[in-house]
């Protein structure tokens, strides 16, 4: 019976491998249908969400207000669920967990963050973030390694650039930028 159990288990995990592959490659190659989009509207819905999942966690969600940029919606909203729902899987080990999703810099680009007070990562492995199948985390954290790579992918697409920056046990930030 605990070897059909792993069998079956292993046979999940494959087909949820299987279904991100295919999403990941469905990024590039749908068409781009860009219109103006309201980024902390968007936050704000993905943290209802999130909170609605799991309404005994205790987390702080600050979403600065009027980030908006112009591109494919459907895209970006995927762009940015992935990147609120690794900073709430990543901050789950904090009696309180933060969140804060804003905008620095300026001029012809700007830039986004979603930040958070999580387990952070070693920046000796910053480059490995946005690989698929690269996770900088074991088991204790579910997932397939697939969300990041995603995430550069939409970026990308919309002629924009993704980077990271984190501290073990402290947090980390994920930085994009759109023209």
């Amino acid at each position: 019976k605990q070897y059909l159990e792993r069998v079956c288990a292993s046979t999940r995990r494959m087909g949820t491998l299987i279904d991100d592959l295919l999403e990941l490659s469905r990024i590039g190659r749908s068409e781009l249908n860009k219109v103006p989009v309201n980024l902390s509207e968007m936050a704000h819905s993905i943290g209802v969400k999130l909170k609605d999942a799991e309404p005994r966690r205790r987390v702080e969600i600050h979403i600065e207000p009027g980030l908006e940029v112009h591109g494919d919606r459907g895209l970006l909203e995927q762009m940015l669920e992935n990147l609120v729902a690794n900073a709430w899987k990543y901050s789950s080990v904090r009696d309180m967990s933060r969140i804060e999703v804003g905008r620095t810099g300026g001029g012809l680009k700007d830039t986004f963050f979603v930040r958070d007070n999580g387990v952070g990562f070693d920046m000796a492995y910053q480059n490995k973030l946005f690989g698929a199948f690269q996770r900088l985390h074991g088991a204790e954290f579910e997932g397939t390694g697939i969300g990041l790579a995603t995430v550069k992918r939409i970026v990308e697409r919309h002629g924009g650039r993704v980077w990271a920056h984190g501290v073990v046990d402290e947090g980390a930030t994920v930085y994009f930028c759109l023209p």
